[in-house]
């Protein structure tokens, strides 16, 4: 027997209902992930995400699994065992920083609000001296709290890289990764950019490609080996197979977000929430 095909309106955090120019895209012909025509889409798709990041950092890209593993692309590639990670926790995602920064061997310093409850910036701060990395999640899923992340740079010394969760956020908020000085961010496709679940759109700042580790931790979310696949001018160095499909759902929603503009999109996004609310 067929399994029952239920279209669902679909009100929880994420995943979100994808824009019908999604669905679209999802059923194009399928191109190899060296092929010319993909590469310059990937290309396009880049530089699409740099305008909805508010960024010009070269290294910007979706990462090929979900946003959690934008998460640990950004801990990965920087932390050595025994550096400290200053984290604001709040929230589910929070604390997912802290154990993903544990892994690496970091010694995490937690900086802790109630659920319910923004981290004040403030502490996150005054925490530690000499931090390699200060993280925090911008719009905490699990309790739709903002948390200010504009304020964060000026107070940090120049080693710190600053992370950013922007997963909840991209699309949906002002997100200013350059005017904010984030270091390292990642996103997902599933929340306010209307696609389904599967890629992590991520930025690293110039600051942060310099300080990458020379060999990470994880072979597939290597961000010097990933760059040479999508930075690559001419031949590309294969890393590994992109998912296309998902890479032609991204590009149309980024194409969808950019035509509506992003301040119009903010604005029905906190038009939908106080609707709800």
């Amino acid at each position: 027997a067929a399994m029952p095909q239920s279209d669902r309106i679909l009100m929880g955090p994420g995943p979100s209902n994808p824009y019908p120019e999604v669905v679209e895209a999802l059923g194009r012909p399928l191109l190899g992930h060296l092929d010319p025509e993909f590469l310059a889409l990937l290309d396009e798709t880049n530089e699409r995400l740099r305008q909805v990041f508010r960024t010009g950092n070269a290294l910007t890209f979706p990462v090929s699994a979900t946003g959690s593993a934008g998460m640990e692309a950004a801990f990965v590639n920087v932390i050595e065992p025994g550096d400290v990670a200053v984290i604001g926790v709040n929230g589910v995602f929070g604390e997912r920083m802290a154990d993903v920064a544990a892994r690496c061997g970091a010694e995490v310093v937690r900086v802790e609000a109630e659920w319910g409850q923004p981290v004040d910036p403030q502490r996150l701060l005054d925490a530690h001296r000499s931090p390699k990395v200060v993280a925090v999640v911008h719009a905490e899923p699990s309790t739709g709290v903002r948390n200010d992340v504009g304020c964060l740079r000026a107070g940090l010394p120049d080693a710190a890289l600053l992370i950013v969760d922007c997963v909840t956020s991209l699309g949906g908020i002002p997100v200013e990764i350059d005017a904010w000085g984030v270091d390292l961010a990642y996103s997902g496709t599933q929340k306010c950019l209307g696609v389904p679940p599967g890629l992590a759109p991520f930025t690293a700042s110039s600051r942060a490609v310099e300080r990458i580790v020379d060999t990470p931790r994880s072979w597939y979310l290597d961000l010097n080996m990933i760059a040479r696949y999508v930075t690559g001018e001419g031949a590309r160095a294969y890393h590994h197979t992109a998912p296309v499909s998902m890479l032609f759902g991204l590009h149309a929603a980024l194409g969808v977000v950019l035509e509506e503009g992003l301040e119009a999109g903010f604005e029905r996004h906190a038009a939908c929430g106080q609707a709800l609310q």
